[in-house]
């Protein structure tokens, strides 16, 4: 039976590495998205391209740490004899020593924390680029939409006219 202490022990250390891991991965994908906001209003496309990149290159490695944290998880609901679905960050702190108990809670409160500003910080995003597209969107229909528009111009004595013909370039010198 110390065996499987010690093997319980060992998956909770592998877990903590995987929670640290995560926790840094979030910090990051705030930066991230702080970074992609100011090079959406600065209109960086160059910059922006090497975001993409570097999010690209760096969405393998954590879905490897994905995998691992599964893993784990089924392991430990193996040995609590529970299933995976049940095997959570606060129900290892139930079942846990004082020690590991507190540095289960200390990740979990910080996840927790993380991935609410995280949510926050998302939707700010979100916002932001909705508010980009229906702009750009305006300013296109307002372009190719110059010399189509139904807008009533008054002349000198009073009488109206519909301006439709006009172009938005006026291609003769």
């Amino acid at each position: 039976m110390r065996t499987t202490e010690v093997e319980i022990e060992d998956k909770i250390d592998e877990l903590l590495v995987v929670l640290d891991e995560d926790i840094r991965h979030i910090e990051e994908s705030l930066l991230r998205l702080n970074e992609l906001r100011g090079l959406v209003v600065k209109r960086d496309e160059t910059s922006l391209g090497k975001l993409l990149e570097s999010i690209q290159s760096e969405s393998d490695s954590y879905r490897k740490n994905e995998l691992r944290r599964q893993l784990i998880r089924k392991e430990l609901a193996a040995a609590f004899g529970s299933s995976i679905k049940q095997m959570t960050l606060s129900r290892l702190e139930e079942v846990l020593q004082e020690e590991k108990k507190t540095k289960i809670a200390e990740r979990k409160a910080k996840l927790k924390l993380l991935t609410e500003e995280l949510r926050k910080e998302h939707s700010g995003t979100v916002l932001l680029l909705a508010d980009c597209a229906r702009f750009n969107s305006l300013l296109l229909k307002s372009i190719f939409d110059f010399g189509n528009s139904p807008t009533v111009y008054y002349n000198a004595d009073g009488s109206t006219k519909r301006q439709r013909e006009t172009a938005f370039v006026n291609l003769r010198s």
